[in-house]
């Protein structure tokens, strides 16, 4: 059966609506688009507030939307905003005025929440899987920071997310009062002192052969090439446009790619960032998809509700990201494996118990990853530094809820330093501290079964029996060790699920 769904961006620059039917055989079809230039970015960037006027001009535009949403019959809508949003010091005020003025419920997305959205939308691509397997560069350039994501070899090997948006630059730019001539100057430098410290720290030996670019002039500068349809540009192709363009006015770069004169000063940037990344990852081709933040937003809907099914596997991203923190602290070996491998055995296990879900388990399984990433700083309090850590990295795929969940769930993991005071503290959701506790107590009992690399755990079974979770663990040495702290990391289980868990071990293979 098909619907309609409503998707709004409130992005820093410009607000956006698009409208979808969801469902037949095209599974995602684009049936209108609106677009409102407001620069809400200019304020926030620059004094932390969205000013009287400006917050007038939001809330019509936004009652514009509604009244075409109603002209539509569409109930189902989402709204979301990024940047501009973040960065004001009273966004909850900020949008609970909205909603009362408008009637529309407006959430403001944390960075990497943002960027995965507008990435699943561009992995809807027929041919996406085909790019990452050669090694390519995702680049999402928005109105405040500019988000790139490496993949080698089919898996997201890292992200960065680097504060070089659009908007960002021009409002520097404007502080300083230039001449238009010395723009692309100025613009270059901005982002080579960015630039530089990302391929030094980041890029590495991986070989980059793509640039898929999110952006939303990239479909200004592919109306040059009006007879393709992949998407596709040589890197030799984009440069001998961009030279071109720097040399001309504003107002001649409007009318060459067909966008309002006032949004030329955008462009710039943009495009700089994006020669300056073909140049450090010696790149050769770019793909343009033309995708936004509206079609990840409509994208990741169809996804939950199931009106698409993608060949693109999301989880093993979101879990290539936790990877990547792992091994940059030093924390992905055999023992992260055994720990992870008895984590998600416990879990399996005890379903009928807990009553989670498979987002839970993904939750379960980035804790046991990332378990021990404090000890890279401090092995006298790595609960804490692992806390920290977590708390401030970029996961792309998951929310800002979630990595606050992951965080507590990691810091509380450790021997005599479970809290449920600190549960209480997380300023979360009954039902999120209660998920919380749970998965801790599971991280708990699998960190008492990986103790010691030296040790080989051929097999673990986990079956739950009455009122006991009997483990069995095959292996060649006798864990006394394990064993006789077995009981000090199950308590918390015990308290949670009112099972005791038990520890057998036994030589041989299982059976």
């Amino acid at each position: 059966m098909k619907k309609l769904f409503s998707a709004i961006d409130v992005g820093s620059y410009e607000l956006c609506m698009k409208v979808f039917e969801l469902g037949g055989k095209n599974g995602i079809k684009e049936i209108d688009c609106v677009r409102h230039r407001i620069d809400i970015g200019n304020d926030t960037f620059h004094t932390g507030m969205i000013s009287h006027g400006k917050m007038n001009e939001l809330c019509e535009i936004l009652k514009g939307f509604r009244k075409i949403m109603e002209g539509y019959r569409i109930t189902d809508y989402l709204a979301f905003g990024t940047s501009a949003m973040r960065e004001t010091v009273n966004t909850s005020v900020v949008l609970d005025q909205i909603e009362r003025r408008t009637g529309i419920h407006v959430e403001v997305l944390s960075n990497s929440e943002q960027r995965f959205l507008e990435y699943k939308g561009a992995a809807l691509m027929s041919d996406f899987d085909h790019y990452v397997e050669q090694g390519t560069a995702f680049v999402d350039i928005g109105g405040g920071s500019t988000q790139v994501t490496l993949f080698n070899k089919g898996h997201l090997a890292t992200t960065v997310n680097l504060h070089l948006g659009t908007l960002r630059i021009r409002t520097k730019l404007h502080e300083m009062e230039p001449v238009y001539s010395d723009f692309v100057m100025l613009i270059s430098e901005i982002v080579n002192n960015e630039l530089d410290y990302f391929k030094s720290l980041y890029l590495g030996d991986i070989k980059i052969e793509n640039i898929i670019i999110i952006d939303d002039y990239m479909p200004a500068i592919m109306s040059q090439f009006k007879e393709r349809d992949d998407h596709h540009i040589t890197v030799r192709e984009y440069k001998d446009i961009m030279r071109a363009a720097a040399l001309t006015s504003p107002y001649q770069i409007a009318g060459r790619f067909g966008i309002p004169e006032e949004n030329a000063s955008l462009l710039l940037p943009s495009a700089i960032i994006v020669d300056r990344l073909i140049d450090i990852m010696q790149a050769r081709n770019l793909y343009l998809p033309g995708v936004s933040l509206s079609d990840g937003i409509a994208c990741n809907y169809a996804d939950v509700k199931g009106y698409i099914r993608p060949t693109h596997n999301f989880n093993d991203d979101i879990i290539s990201s936790a990877n990547t923190i792992a091994r940059r602290y030093g924390s992905f070996d055999m023992l992260t494996g055994k720990m992870v491998y008895a984590a998600l055995a416990i879990f399996d296990a005890t379903v009928r118990l807990h009553g989670m879900n498979a987002r839970d388990r993904l939750l379960l399984h980035i804790s046991a990853m990332l378990r021990n990433v404090g000890k890279y700083v401090s092995l006298s309090v790595p609960a804490e530094m692992s806390y920290a850590i977590i708390k401030d990295s970029e996961i792309i795929g998951i929310s800002h809820k979630e990595r606050k969940m992951v965080a507590a769930i990691v810091q509380n993991s450790y021997p005599n330093n479970i809290s449920y005071e600190k549960f209480e503290k997380l300023k979360l959701a009954e039902e999120d501290r209660i998920k919380t506790t749970k998965l801790t107590a599971i991280l708990r009992v699998a960190t008492g079964l990986a103790r010691n690399t030296q040790k080989t755990v051929e097999s673990i079974s986990v079956q739950l029996k009455d009122k006991e979770l009997v483990i069995r663990v095959s292996a060649k040495d006798k864990m006394l060790l394990e064993k006789g702290l077995f009981r000090e990391r199950t308590d918390t289980f015990e308290e949670v699920f009112g099972i005791t868990p038990v520890l057998k071990v036994m030589k041989g293979n299982l059976k």
